[in-house]
C-alpha cells in the first residue's frame, strides 16, 4: 500500500522571496496533492458494503479524477455528476476528463441515473468531508514536525481554497501550535468560503486567515495574469504547478508581501498536474502571442 504522506519540503526563491513549498505534487504520480489528503481515509479504510462512489462537480475538476483512482484501487464503480460535458470535450478528450474515463468513470446528468443504493458512498464537491480530517491531521503533524526540527519561528503555512476544507483543518490542526494559515478564495467571495467553513466547522477559532486579491476572478475563466505568473513560477524555480487554483494564491502572495515579510512562507503545492493538460491548451489558444 503507498502511503500518499511525507512529501518533501523544497526551499525557493521567487521574486526575491524566501518561500519552502511542501510538494504534495510529488506524493504519488496518480494521487496528489489535496485531494490525496482529503481523500485519504477513503483509501487506507475498508468498507467491505461499497461499491459505488457518486459525486459531482466540473467536467475537469481535479477531485473528479482523484476519485476514479480512489474507485479504481478500490474496485469501485464512480458515477460523476455534471451539468454538462462540452462538445470539444466529448471529441477530444483530455486532462482530468480524459484519464477519469480511463479509470472507469461513468458521466451522468442527475442522481437517478447512478441508481444510488446502500452501497454507494456518497462524497460532496471537491471532497468537502468531514472524513478529509484524517488525511489533512497528518499533513498538519509533517509540517509540525519539520518547524520543529528547523526550530523556525512565525511559520505562515499558505495554500488557495476551492472549499476550503483543507485550509480549515489544517488550521484546526495547526491552532494548538501557533501556526497561522493563510488562504485566499479561488471559488466565489470571502463570503462564499466562509459559508463552506461554516458547513464543516462551527469553531470559527478554527478558520483560516483570509486574504483577498485586488480584483475579482470568475472560477475556470482564463486570466492572463494567472498564465503570466504560472509561466514565471516555472521559469524561477523549476516547479510546475496547478493553473487553476495555484496562480491565485502566488499572487495573493505578491500582493501581500510586506505583509508576509516577518513570516517563513511554507507553501503547500496542490498537485492537479494531470488537470493541466487541458488547462494549457486552453491558455495556449487564448493568449497566442504571450
Amino acid at each position: 500500500m503507498l502511503k500518499y504522506t511525507n512529501s518533501p519540503i523544497t526551499p525557493i526563491q521567487f521574486n526575491h522571496q524566501d518561500i519552502f513549498v511542501k510538494r504534495d505534487d510529488l506524493l504519488d504520480q496518480n494521487f496528489s496533492g489535496n485531494k490525496a489528503r482529503k481523500l485519504y481515509y477513503y483509501i487506507t479504510h475498508d468498507f467491505p458494503d461499497i461499491t459505488k462512489v457518486l459525486s459531482y462537480g466540473s467536467i475537469q475538476s481535479n477531485a473528479m479524477y482523484s476519485l476514479s483512482v480512489l474507485a479504481k484501487i478500490k474496485g469501485w464503480e464512480f458515477f460523476y455528476i455534471v451539468d454538462h460535458t462540452p462538445s470539444y470535450l466529448l471529441e477530444n478528450p483530455q486532462g482530468n476528463y480524459q484519464y477519469a474515463l480511463k479509470n472507469g468513470m461513468k458521466v451522468v446528468y442527475s442522481k437517478d441515473e447512478a441508481k444510488i443504493d446502500k452501497h454507494t458512498l456518497w462524497i460532496e464537491e471537491g471532497a468537502r468531508d468531514t472524513k478529509a480530517q484524517y488525511g489533512v491531521a497528518i499533513l498538519a503533524q509533517e509540517i509540525v514536525a519539520w518547524q520543529e526540527e528547523h526550530e523556525i519561528q512565525n511559520l505562515a503555512v499558505v495554500l488557495p481554497s476551492g472549499t476550503g476544507t483543507t485550509a480549515l483543518f489544517l488550521q484546526k490542526f495547526l491552532h494548538t501550535h501557533n501556526i497561522k494559515v493563510y488562504t485566499t478564495p479561488c471559488v466565489g467571495n470571502q463570503e462564499y468560503l466562509i459559508q463552506q467553513f461554516k458547513m464543516l466547522e462551527s469553531n470559527e477559532e478554527y478558520y483560516p486567515q483570509i486574504l483577498t486579491l485586488d480584483r475579482k476572478y470568475h472560477f475556470g475563466k482564463l486570466y492572463q495574469n494567472n498564465w503570466e505568473i504560472w509561466k514565471e513560477l516555472k521559469t524561477q524555480t523549476g516547479i510546475e504547478f496547478d493553473l487553476l487554483y495555484d496562480p491565485k494564491a502566488w499572487l495573493m502572495l505578491q500582493q501581500h508581501k510586506s505583509f508576509f515579510a516577518d513570516k517563513t512562507i511554507l507553501y503547500i503545492h496542490q498537485g492537479g498536474l494531470i488537470g493541466n493538460e487541458s488547462m494549457i491548451n486552453r491558455y495556449q489558444r487564448k493568449f497566442k502571442n504571450s
